[in-house]
């Protein structure tokens, strides 16, 4: 299996990409970029994933939009379970101006044999493709009391919760299970277009390894936002189809 995370832009801009694989009993980073073309992005999951390639694909957008307006399920439980982080998804419906593009990526990765996994037993081979939460498998893994703020804000406050975010992700991911050897440069980019850069990036490493412990831990250590009967107990593949669903670790 191989383990990849797309950092999605939403209504124009760069997407990030990164894919971990199995390198001994560790994941390793072996390919971090990110693009503001959609064939390059698609270009680099069918060279990192091939069609006889198992695979799973977390990305960081709204993958189903089945509501006309308003929020989605998955959307407002999201605030429900982690607005006492300063946590919460974007809402999405059909008449948002991404939800043609984010959508058809969903449907271009379907394309290429993804199947959507808000459901899956541990450690299944296949080809799957789930929606995450970067800010939410941030709080999980590292224990945080809200969210690390890194997305607005003056420059100087984005590189501080840059530099805080690249820091725990460096010295607690190779502890997790499973655990990520990660090498990240030292240095902070002096510009917002750079700081931007390391941003997407970041993410996307972060949506990689959650379809990493999603894949390896399964239902037991998260959270799938989206079935009308939301609880800890799985709902049938089917009910999060309908409403859409958001994968989460869980601490």
């Amino acid at each position: 299996m191989r383990f990849l995370g797309v950092d999605l832009a939403w209504k124009g801009g760069a997407s990030g990409y990164c894919c971990l694989q199995w390198q001994g009993q560790n994941l390793g980073v072996v390919a971090l970029d990110r693009s503001r073309d959609t064939d390059e992005l698609l270009a680099w999951i069918d060279r990192d994933a091939p069609s006889a390639q198992g695979a799973m694909v977390a990305v960081d957008a709204p993958l189903i939009i089945p509501n006309p307006k308003g929020m989605r399920t998955c959307d407002r439980q999201s605030h429900q379970v982690l607005g006492r982080y300063h946590a919460g998804c974007y809402p999405a419906n059909q008449q948002s101006p991404f939800a043609g593009y984010t959508t058809g990526f969903s449907e271009a990765l379907s394309q290429r044999g993804f199947r959507h996994a808000p459901t899956l037993t541990p450690q299944e081979l296949g080809r799957f493709q789930i929606e995450v939460f970067p800010h939410g498998t941030a709080i999980a893994l590292f224990r945080l009391d809200q969210i690390i703020k890194y997305k607005k804000g003056r420059l100087a406050e984005r590189a501080k919760g840059l530099a805080r975010l690249r820091e725990l992700m460096a010295t607690r991911l190779p502890h997790c299970e499973p655990p990520l050897a990660l090498q990240l440069p030292t240095e902070l980019p002096a510009t917002g277009r750079d700081l931007k850069a390391l941003e997407d990036q970041l993410d996307a490493v972060l949506c990689a390894y959650t379809a990493a412990y999603w894949w390896y831990w399964g239902r037991d250590r998260h959270w799938v936002l989206g079935s009308e009967s939301f609880s800890l107990e799985p709902a049938p593949t089917a009910a999060y189809l309908k409403t859409g669903y958001i994968v989460v670790p869980r601490a």
